[in-house]
């Protein structure tokens, strides 16, 4: 089992904790305030309130020895110089995986430079997501595997109900590759067929209104594709 600590138990942290513990981590959620503790101490494996700056604090609660740290800490009225320091301390401490919540590009640098080895910006991110979301509706989700390139399901609108691979032509006309085929529930196909996963789709088989379609591409490309 993955041992995590997460600092700091705003929104981002609580919410976090939360859902890493519900997949059933064990979680050392920690802050300085003792209403926060309360909220979240039924939820995660421990809950504590201490400064997080304090490096022997943090030794007293085993938070050397988590596989990964995550530092969610308020960056207002002294908060930045506090998640500063204690990247610090997790850095000296021998954490290996130290993410760091960062409100914007330039503290995001900040944290980088002094130990942190991923930079988390939910505000930024969240923004991106919900720009895309509003441009390409037609993309149910995605996964990124490269910066501006993802993994997306869509929903095969009208346009494409009878049409093979090969008719469809998605490599030719929009640059992207499918990967595979759910056939839809609500489709007019043989109750067999409904849900079946089609792996290896090939130049003949047929794709029907409402089918699952798993394509790889960039996600420009990926927001041309049809919505009807």
């Amino acid at each position: 089992m993955r041992r995590f600590a997460v600092i700091g138990l705003g929104r981002f942290g609580q919410k976090l904790a939360i859902a890493l513990a519900m997949s059933g981590a064990e979680v050392i959620a920690i802050d300085k305030n003792r209403e926060e503790i309360e909220l979240i101490t039924d939820q995660v494996s421990h809950a504590v309130r201490l400064d997080s700056t304090d490096e022997a604090a943090l030794k007293s609660q085993g938070v050397d020895k988590v596989d990964v740290a995550i530092i969610g800490i308020g960056q207002g009225g002294g908060g930045f110089e506090s998640a500063i320091l204690t990247v610090v301390n997790l850095r000296q401490m021998g954490v290996k995986q130290i993410y760091a919540r960062a409100e914007n590009l330039i503290a995001g640098e900040v944290f980088s430079k002094v130990g942190a080895t991923e930079v988390i910006y939910p505000e930024i991110e969240s923004a991106e997501r919900w720009a895309y979301k509003l441009i390409a509706p037609q993309i149910g989700e995605k996964i990124d595997f490269a910066e501006g390139y993802s993994l997306a399901r869509i929903k095969a609108p009208v346009s494409f109900n009878g049409k093979t691979v090969m008719d469809l032509q998605l490599r030719q006309k929009y640059n992207v590759n499918l990967v595979l085929i759910k056939r839809g529930e609500n489709s007019k196909q043989t109750k067999a067929e409904k849900g079946k996963i089609i792996n290896v789709p090939m130049p003949g088989t047929v794709v029907y209104e409402g089918d699952i379609l798993m394509v790889a591409g960039s996600d420009a490309d990926l927001a041309k594709l049809p919505q009807e």
